[in-house]
């Protein structure tokens, strides 16, 4: 497959009075046409900042994007001015924001906001674009939707307003969608409906999708390849399957441990991650998992390891990752 996406060694900062915060320190991975890669950790650790800063959305002040380079297509994006970027917004690569409330305008029609999109980047006049709104309204799943493009985002409910996203997202074909946590707020029968749309989509129509989510089972069922990220750095990557088999990161390993699983007894407890994810403008020396790392080590408190190859496509940053061993998963 050829790379669609190449992310290599992106660093983005925020300058603020108490100091820099560090929200993606080196990160690096690639995306492959038709592949969907998941961009995995906790609350806080840059994946949502990861995505904002390939799409050059990172607001500055007090953020800016202070290192390394996203080529899309082989096309370096950090070296576009913003004329060239806002025509490449939308048109080849879409984003699904964390909350469609948010993101929806609240003083426009539903049919406004999905035919701006296709008139401002296809240039279709606007009868067509309102054809081509039903249509999308109709993939996403929303019922009557000749009706439902004169409505506002407020009557619609929290699962067909991330469908409505969905539907802005693919509106102009793009190559590449950016999920930001497409299933936050809603309930789990809903999730399931909007992240099988997303997936059926994709391979419907040979788009590539990065989803960031914190939710495992999202993980397993939907990525092709995985990336775990902690405090800014990415600390694994592999396949999905790989991940889950032999994962060979603490962090990745606890994440497991903390997800309910059917094929354990009903009262088994869970066994969640002490502690809390650090200050990304204090990281501690060496690795930032260490003060929450049943594995630490001496060397952890003053070396930061490396992402090296652990298996086959398979990598971690843990000066531990051997003693973890192969495992037959979680």
């Amino acid at each position: 497959m050829r790379a669609l996406l190449e992310v290599r060694d992106l660093r983005t900062g925020f300058f603020t009075a108490e100091g820099t915060v560090k929200a993606v320190d080196g990160i690096s991975y690639v995306v492959h046409e038709g592949e969907t890669v998941a961009l995995v950790g906790e609350s806080g650790c840059g994946k949502s900042v990861s995505a904002l800063s390939i799409m050059r959305l990172i607001p500055d002040p007090p953020g800016r994007i202070v290192g390394g380079e996203v080529l899309f297509q082989g096309l370096p994006l950090f070296t576009l001015d913003e004329e060239a970027m806002r025509r490449i917004r939308g048109k080849e690569i879409a984003m699904v924001f964390q909350e469609p409330m948010t993101s929806l305008t609240p003083v426009l029609t539903i049919g406004r906001q999905l035919t701006e999109t296709l008139e401002v980047h296809l240039e279709m006049p606007p009868a067509e674009a309102t054809a081509r709104a039903v249509e999308l309204l109709r993939l996403v799943g929303i019922s009557n939707p000749e009706h439902r493009l004169a409505q506002y985002p407020h009557e619609f409910s929290g699962g067909m307003r991330q469908r409505v996203m969905i539907a802005m997202a693919l509106s102009c074909r793009p190559k590449l969608i950016l999920a930001d946590e497409p299933t936050t707020a809603l309930d789990v029968t809903i999730q399931a409906q909007i992240l099988e749309l997303l997936k059926g989509l994709s391979q419907r129509l040979g788009v590539a999708m990065v989803i960031i989510t914190h939710n495992l089972g999202v993980v397993a069922r939907y990525a092709d390849q995985v990336n775990v990220m902690y405090a800014g750095k990415l600390i694994e990557q592999g396949t999905a399957r790989e991940i889950y088999r032999n994962p060979r990161h603490p962090y990745t390993l606890g994440l497991l441990h903390s997800v309910p699983r059917l094929d354990q007894p009903r009262r088994a407890r869970l066994d969640p991650i002490d502690g809390q994810p650090p200050d990304l403008a204090w990281l501690p020396p060496g690795c930032s998992f260490r003060p929450r790392c049943r594995f630490a080590v001496e060397r952890c408190a003053h070396e930061i390891p490396p992402l090296t190859p652990v298996g086959d496509g398979h990598r971690s940053a843990c000066w531990e990752a051997d003693r973890l061993g192969e495992r037959s998963g979680p």
